[in-house]
């Protein structure tokens, strides 16, 4: 089956460590990622500390590696977190992350929810034909 993830969008709140001041937000996301696993579509979820926390490797054209430390300026290019399901189809990702309880409530933000590679390993022949045709329906339609 497919495998999507759902990436939460930084916003400058999240990337100043802050979090939003809605006791209820918690519970709706445990509330929403229970329900998740309950239907057996979760396969991990967690938040990101901030981008100053971290590091990126950029590598040269040459293939040389420089070592970045964070924070990074484009905020709205920094993921706050993140969500990864399977399910049976795109259709069934694009429900699901619907229904995603708005992350910083008060304030615009944004998630994105992008397909993995792979995800049929697993799947019968005829699953896996399926699967590709869909794929490349989805392929052709974005043209």
């Amino acid at each position: 089956m497919p495998r999507y993830l759902i990436q939460v969008r930084a916003t400058p709140m999240s990337e100043a460590g802050e979090f939003p001041d809605d006791p209820t937000l918690v519970a709706r996301m445990m509330a929403f990622h229970e329900e998740l696993a309950h239907a057996g579509v979760l396969l991990d979820c967690s938040g990101l500390m901030p981008s100053s926390q971290g590091f990126r490797v950029h590598y040269s054209a040459q293939g040389e590696a420089t070592v970045i430390d964070g924070p990074f300026a484009e905020t709205k290019e920094l993921i706050a977190g993140y969500t990864l399901i399977e399910v049976r189809s795109r259709d069934e990702a694009l429900a699901w992350a619907r229904r995603f309880p708005a992350p910083f409530p008060g304030q615009p933000c944004d998630i994105e929810v992008r397909p993995l590679f792979g995800g049929m390993s697993d799947a019968t022949p005829e699953e896996a034909e399926r699967e590709l045709r869909e794929q490349l329906g989805q392929i052709r339609s974005a043209r």
